[in-house]
């Protein structure tokens, strides 16, 4: 199974990339993990809100295939724990899931259109984090995932 974190716009502080960069080296040793990022142009951040989710939509959806599974990493979405998440990651690698997709929208979420594509919603918090800073948040969650599942001592509990 392939995971894909897929992202809006990279990132732009250089202690996130660093931090984000670490965990993704890390995961090498567990997964086939790969960040694509979406590029939306300086113009399209001068309209509304409402014409910057609509222009982001149209870029996600070409960035991602029929069969993928989607999962948005949203407050809205479920919370789960270190190790519940480990068992989702494990759930979607034996349903053989190909392409499991964890989308990071923009700074003011997701168009409607990506609501009704997705597969399910993840929310790492009640509190709202920024955009930015979930990637870091998220690969350091997926490498503790991976091992959780091998049953390393990175994870305590």
């Amino acid at each position: 199974m392939k995971i894909i974190l897929l992202q809006i716009d990279k990132t732009q502080d250089a202690y996130l990339a660093e931090g984000i960069s670490v965990y993704t080296k890390r995961l090498k040793n567990y997964t086939d993990f790969e960040i694509l990022t979406v590029n939306v142009s300086k113009n399209t951040r001068q309209r509304s809100i409402n014409e910057q989710k609509t222009e982001e939509a149209k870029l996600i959806l070409d960035s991602i295939n029929n069969d993928d599974v989607l999962v948005l990493l949203d407050e809205k979405g479920k919370e789960y724990t270190s190790v519940e998440f480990s068992k989702f990651i494990s759930a979607k690698q034996n349903a053989s899931v190909k392409r499991l997709v964890f989308l990071i929208g923009g700074p003011f979420g997701f168009d409607e259109k990506i609501y009704k594509h997705a597969n399910a919603q993840l929310s790492f918090s009640k509190m709202t984090f920024s955009h930015q800073m979930i990637r870091l948040f998220f690969t350091e969650q997926l490498y503790r995932a991976f091992t959780i599942l091998r049953g390393e001592k990175y994870h305590h509990e």
